[in-house]
């Protein structure tokens, strides 16, 4: 994404030479950007996970975002279960400073467990975490604008030359910018 903003703008870099910057200065930002956010974030903490492969290997990514969708930490761990819920707990009370009004979860029995030694003042409630559409018109109604939006910009990386892809990519920019004009006017 770094790249195309970039090229928008009139500037061309290469997708290594953002992945090497990003590897450089990355950590920089990041912490910059935690510690001029620390205190305004809400008191609302929703924590979740997914499982994620690995090399073949089943991980889980844990994660907690406040109220208004702000991300307080990710956390990869080979394990779901208390001990994991525990290291995510005491890694954001470590980041925030403060624990949070309220915890939100799925029903994964572990947060509670962990919420039980680690943040036993916090109110926790479980929610189901609705996946997917409604119906099958809500979910055509979305492909149907979401796919042709997506398919613009899904230009391979791997398979042609450098300089073809900064075609195709401006070619779409280009596209995107008199469209959203478009719509404007």
């Amino acid at each position: 994404m770094v790249e195309d903003l970039l090229v928008a703008r009139g500037i061309i870099v290469s997708h290594q030479t953002v992945r090497l910057w990003a590897e450089k200065f990355g950590r920089h930002f990041a912490n910059e950007i935690r510690r001029r956010s620390a205190g305004k974030l809400g008191d609302k903490w929703y924590l979740d996970e997914v499982v994620i492969s690995i090399g073949g290997k089943k991980h889980w990514l844990w994660r907690a975002v406040d109220q208004d969708g702000f991300v307080l930490d990710v956390l990869v761990q080979r394990r779901r279960n208390t001990k994991a819920a525990k290291r995510l707990m005491r890694k954001l009370l470590k980041g925030q400073g403060q624990a949070p009004r309220v915890m939100i979860t799925d029903k994964l029995g572990s947060y509670g467990a962990a919420k039980r030694d680690i943040m036993p003042g916090v109110a926790h409630r479980r929610e189901r975490i609705m996946k997917g559409f409604k119906s099958a018109r809500h979910l055509q109604r979305f492909v149907s604008i979401h796919d042709p939006v997506a398919n613009l910009f899904h230009i391979p990386r791997h398979d042609i030359p450098s300089h073809h892809h900064r075609e195709l990519r401006t070619a779409a920019m280009q596209m995107w910018s008199e469209l959203a004009r478009l719509q404007a006017a």
